[in-house]
């Protein structure tokens, strides 16, 4: 029987500690949905002691997420513990993850504890997460910069406690492979007591290492890998989800272990987690990025188009990108569409969704020649709003040029009532913004601007993410808006950002 790897999914909480990224609740809940449809083993849906929003998604993910075990962060004390408890406690399967810093520079520096009082919070914080659920995972954090015999006395000590995984981090990216490789192999030869847990790793990207250090880790007996989509992260990053996975499922005459994930929905998964955080995905990234399957020099086209394998090691349908050429333009109707959608792994839209994402479809198609995968991921990105849609953009007219102040006329909707202001600025986008502002009277500050293409061409569509700062909330909000028309989509992700602010303020 082969042995298999469980997938801890950490997107939710440690990648949403990336610089830049923050998730309200129904965008984590949204995402929540799609890691299971991927079918990872484990998601930590969040740290429930470390804010009231932060708590209510990860109570709302264990509510209504089936299938995967639900996680949540909590430092080795009583009330995070509880927290994490009460948070998880609707969860058919739950997990807490307890942790507590035990390398030198942390003990003694940021703790200024003895490792006598460390080694004790441990066991005491893992037999109370034991008194609300059988899973329980505990964490030395920073375990690669720990002396190695103390690393034994507190994983010993913590396995005895009633842990039942035990993860060793890699905090900082600082390990290598062969070193991760003898850490793991070192604990397993010298922890008495290891076979009564799974060995878990948790790796960060800071040199660049962090998948090659988790594959390294299962070769010595990791059966536990705890990644991202997209290698999102603290810093540069954790291991990414689709590089440890698409990494053992194309060398498996090597490795000869499985998971028990759905690769088919890591493309999907890979471009939701990049619209909702607003952190795009650089073209060269591995198996997802957009070069991923790209061939430009001769020698390549012709290796490829002889045979495929010559240049390429995985096919593009593993992650989920269909293989066949369907173009959808103008003349394509509702049955083409739904198909299209479908083979890229949206098949259970809600009524009105697809309603939408259709009246948008035709709209560009009479723009575009072509309608690309890219376009529908984005269409279907636009059109799943995780919040109350207070104000609606109905019409937007710029004036812009070299000769003449660059001036916005903005029509929104409300509730069926109408607004329209003026307003100049130092662009279009500067003018729309102001016009905005003047109906909703919310002012923000921009803090973050991103334009991306959707696709190619001189009819591409703009995709656009924003950052936004509410001293009313004292928020920095992401807003995303598409359109063929990039100040219309800038509009439409500022409209975006103000909707989420009206939402926070209405749910106090």
């Amino acid at each position: 029987m082969l042995e298999s790897v469980k997938i801890f999914d950490t997107t939710l909480r440690d990648g949403e500690q990336s610089p830049g990224a923050s998730l309200n609740t129904g965008e984590k809940l949204r995402l929540a949905k799609q890691l299971a449809n991927l079918k990872v083993d484990i998601i930590e849906a969040g740290f429930a002691a470390s804010s009231p929003g932060d708590f209510d998604a990860v109570n709302r993910v264990a509510k209504e997420i089936e299938g995967p075990v639900i996680a949540s962060l909590a430092r080795a004390n009583e009330n995070d513990i509880k927290a994490a408890a009460k948070a998880i406690e609707p969860a058919k399967k739950k997990r807490i993850h307890t942790f507590i810093a035990t390398s030198p520079v942390h003990v003694q520096k940021k703790l200024r504890m003895s490792y006598d009082e460390v080694l004790k919070k441990a066991v005491e914080s893992v037999k109370l997460a034991k008194s609300y659920t059988e899973d329980v995972e505990f964490s030395p954090e920073d375990a690669t910069r720990t002396e190695k015999e103390y690393l034994v006395d507190i994983v010993s000590a913590v396995i005895e406690a009633g842990a039942t995984t035990v993860n060793i981090p890699d905090t900082v990216g600082y390990t290598t492979p062969q070193e991760f490789f003898e850490l793991i192999s070192y604990l397993r030869e010298n922890v008495k007591n290891i076979d009564n847990a799974i060995i878990s790793v948790h790796c960060h990207n800071d040199l660049g290492m962090a998948t090659a250090n988790s594959l390294s880790a299962v070769l010595a007996g990791a059966r536990q890998v705890e990644c991202t989509l997209n290698g999102l992260g603290e810093r540069a990053g954790n291991a990414a989800l689709e590089e440890i996975v698409m990494a053992l499922k194309t060398r498996h005459d090597f490795y000869h272990i499985d998971t028990g994930v759905d690769a088919k929905q890591i493309y999907r998964s890979s471009r939701l987690a990049s619209q909702l955080t607003g952190i795009l995905i650089q073209r060269n990234k591995a198996i997802v990025g957009k070069n991923a399957f790209a061939h430009e020099a001769g020698i390549h086209q012709d290796g490829v188009i002889k045979e495929r394998t010559t240049y390429e090691i995985m096919k593009s349908e593993d992650i989920g990108l269909p293989g066949n050429k369907l173009i959808l333009g103008k003349h394509s109707g509702r049955r083409g569409l739904i198909n299209r959608l479908s083979e890229l792994g949206f098949e259970n839209l809600e009524p009105e969704t697809l309603e939408s994402v259709f009246a948008r479809f035709k709209v560009l198609a009479d723009k575009k020649k072509e309608v690309t995968d890219e376009d529908l991921y984005a269409l279907v990105a636009s059109q799943s709003k995780t919040v109350p849609e207070v104000f609606k953009l109905v019409s937007l007219q710029v004036v812009s040029g070299n000769s003449s102040m660059p001036t916005a006329t903005v029509k929104l909707e409300r509730r069926g009532e109408t607004f329209i202001d003026a307003a100049q600025g130092n662009g279009p986008v500067d003018a729309a913004y102001k016009a905005i502002e003047r109906i909703v009277n919310i002012k923000g500050r921009l803090e973050d601007y991103q334009i991306k293409s959707v696709g190619e061409g001189k009819d591409a569509m703009g995709m656009v993410h924003v950052k936004v700062y509410f001293s009313d909330t004292d928020k920095a909000i992401l807003g995303m808006g598409t359109h063929t028309d990039i100040v219309q989509a800038s509009a439409i992700a500022f409209l975006d950002s103000i909707n989420k602010n009206l939402f926070y303020i209405n749910a106090r």
